[in-house]
């Protein structure tokens, strides 16, 4: 049974799971597509909330291929016995010089684009090299691509990271790049849902907004990026 009673029985779900805690994320340094593990608490808050999404029976998961990412994937695939696949085009946003400062050190060595950055602005390139837009169209591709895989109301669970995950639920749900910033972003480990919008011709977008930044509330809450 459903847990939304007005959801249409067949649509497909989309889970959205930001990575557990790393050491950079605790002090506050911007990852971008470095290749950071998980800390001890960051392995914690994993197995935790696995517990939690074993319950939602995920019948595909796919991961970002960064440590941090695929390592919160494993805890699920140990629980559920699904096997994780990994997409390279789930990484979080490639931030170029920004990687490994902090944010602090990046408003002082950069601080026109990062006020642009912090403002939302969608077509601003952190670091030099990935804007909102271009982590939004291949988050958007490869979501898509995983979709096509499962079947009516099965679920997917996509592992990735904080800047990637809120640039893909804003693409997928079709929100103009200069909205994006409405979105919060996801706390470490926490996730949001999407359900697809099946049997509406009328329908002027495919997925609705189910569930946005869960997660077990004890678990602190981190910086977005990376």
């Amino acid at each position: 049974m459903t847990r939304y009673p007005h959801a249409d029985p067949a649509a497909r779900r989309v889970i959205f799971w930001r990575h557990g805690r790393t050491e950079w994320n605790r002090s506050g340094l911007f990852q971008g597509q470095e290749d950071i593990d998980l800390d001890e608490t960051g392995r914690e808050q994993a197995a935790r909330a696995a517990e939690v999404l074993v319950t939602r029976q995920p019948a595909m998961i796919v991961s970002s291929d960064l440590r941090r990412a695929a390592d919160t994937a494993a805890a699920l695939a140990g629980l559920s016995g699904v096997p994780v696949s990994f997409d390279e085009r789930l990484r979080e946003t490639d931030a170029g010089q920004w990687q490994g400062l902090s944010f602090a050190e990046i408003d002082e060595r950069f601080a026109e684009d990062n006020a642009a950055w912090r403002g939302g602005d969608p077509e601003v390139r952190a670091g030099g090299a990935e804007n909102r837009i271009d982590v939004g169209d291949r988050m958007l591709a490869a979501v898509t691509a995983a979709v096509a895989r499962i079947e009516p109301a099965e679920t997917l669970v996509v592992v990735s990271h904080g800047g990637a995950i809120r640039a893909a639920l804003a693409a997928l749900m079709g929100l103009p790049p200069r909205r994006w910033g409405s979105l919060a972003g996801l706390s470490n480990c926490h996730w949001s849902e999407v359900h697809e919008v099946v049997g509406r011709a009328d329908a002027l977008f495919s997925w609705q907004l189910t569930e946005h930044n869960v997660g077990l509330g004890s678990l602190p809450v981190e910086p977005l990026e990376g």
